[in-house]
């Protein structure tokens, strides 16, 4: 399989504390969850691997919060509070990058699907492709 050329785009928390980078595709796969965390915060999925994922700014402002099997490892801006990435227990090889705290999407085509995350036990293990180098997404 060819790799898709990604570029990489900006991104952060509200008050500018935190700020990432993501290598993005053209046209975006990204999942919005109805679990207990992600529909309480408004999280919009965008998974990434871990080569194309940067943390730019902020590392001693973010605080984590894990909970249930610990895997998942939230991280949340200790100023504003803003969940703009975290470690998913789905791919914990990689990131999840909330779509919502991108500095622009232009050029990018944002496909958003719903994820019965309510049900993750069933369905989690659907997203485990999308942390590989070779994911289009």
């Amino acid at each position: 399989m060819t790799q898709a050329s990604h570029s990489w785009h900006a991104g952060g928390c509200h008050c500018g504390a935190v700020r990432f980078e993501a290598a993005l595709s053209a046209v975006v796969e990204a999942q919005s969850c109805n679990c207990s965390m992600c529909q309480k915060v408004g999280f919009v999925h965008v998974i990434v691997p871990e080569s194309r994922f940067r943390l730019t700014a902020g590392a001693k402002a973010i605080t984590t919060y894990s909970f249930n099997t610990g895997v998942a490892q939230h991280t949340f801006c200790k100023v504003c509070g803003v969940k703009a990435f975290y470690r998913p227990r789905s791919n914990p090889d990689g990131w999840s990058v909330n779509a919502r705290c991108l500095d622009d999407l232009d050029g990018i085509d944002l496909r958003i699907e719903a994820f019965d995350g309510q049900n993750w036990e069933a369905h989690g293990a659907s997203l485990a492709h999308l942390s590989r180098e070779d994911v289009h997404a």
